[in-house]
């Protein structure tokens, strides 16, 4: 069982900048594919981005590419997503996953199943 603890979400205009990050403990965190997944009030959890155990492959949702970028520190067992040029439809609870099975590329990415709590990115407009 994975356990995740996502951090350093907050307020940012539009236009602006946040980075999130997730640390994962309870499995060998360098083994396993990693995602953000974002969900709005009254809509469903999205994909959002995903990273191959090696960091070596990222793939995104259309509606973040070339806007978002996800990266890991396999030796701080941590998972990072840089949010850039922020939209108001942006505005979401982030959380973190990791994937079901080892040595995922990260695409197809099957969450685990445990998820954080989530942090809160608002973006005003």
């Amino acid at each position: 069982q994975v356990q995740l603890v996502e951090s350093g979400g907050g307020l940012v205009q539009a236009g602006g900048s946040l980075n999130v990050s997730c640390v994962a403990s309870g499995r060998t965190f360098s083994r396993y594919a990693m995602g953000w997944f974002r969900q709005a009030p009254g809509k469903e959890r999205e994909f959002v981005a995903s990273i191959m155990w090696s960091g070596g492959r990222t793939y995104y949702g259309d509606s973040v590419n070339g806007r978002f970028r996800i990266s890991r520190d396999n030796a701080k067992n941590t998972v990072h997503l840089q949010m850039n040029s922020l939209r108001p439809e942006d505005t979401a609870v982030y959380y973190c996953a990791q994937d079901l099975n080892l040595w995922g590329i990260g695409r197809p990415f099957r969450p685990s199943g445990s998820w954080g709590q989530g942090t809160q990115v608002t973006v005003s407009s």
